[in-house]
């Protein structure tokens, strides 16, 4: 008994060291998922006076991809973003997180806007009720404003093939 603990302690370890080899570590779980997305009223960057609220895309399937103008990992996607924009098959709205507001328009200015529209979330409270751990993050919503898929990190062109774009048509299919 004294020699079996040992042995049985070291296969139970490395059972729980090879399942954990296996996880993709960009695959971070929402609790999101198939939750309705986390209301907001939030300040337009290019029109600060007007607001918007999720409740303004019932009816629509729409990308919520979180930015920032101080996030290297964002210009790494945007061009990405701006092809998605220029193909006009989803909404895609920029959720400009902890950023100022100068700051931000100048990104997009230098860089392009793909985004139909962008609000600001300049405090970080929507970011926290959305589960974004750092930027950019891009998430799926459908038409009765459900989240559908959360991508932690930049979105690269095998994944906007192989994941967004099917799953877009897919939720564009459905009946709202």
């Amino acid at each position: 008994m004294k020699y079996l603990l040992p042995l049985l302690l070291f296969i139970a370890l490395s059972v729980f060291l090879a399942i954990g080899l296996k996880l993709n570590p960009r695959e971070i779980p929402s609790p999101l998922i198939d939750k309705p997305a986390p209301a907001f009223n939030l300040p337009i960057l290019s029109t600060p006076e007007q607001r918007l609220s999720q409740a303004d895309f019932k009816g629509k399937v729409w990308l919520l991809n979180v930015w920032a103008s101080w996030c290297v990992s964002c210009r790494e996607e945007h061009p990405l973003l701006i092809e998605l924009a220029k193909q006009n098959k989803v909404l895609l709205v920029g959720l400009n997180y902890k950023d100022e507001a100068q700051a931000a328009n100048a990104w997009l200015s230098k860089h392009g806007n793909p985004y139909n529209v962008s609000v600001m979330d300049a405090d970080g409270r929507t970011g926290i009720d959305y589960g974004v751990y750092g930027v950019p993050e891009t998430f799926v919503i459908d038409k009765r404003g459900v989240v559908r898929y959360k991508h932690t990190g930049p979105v690269q062109p095998g994944e906007l093939e192989s994941i967004f774009l099917p799953l877009i048509e897919k939720l564009e299919a459905e009946s709202a």
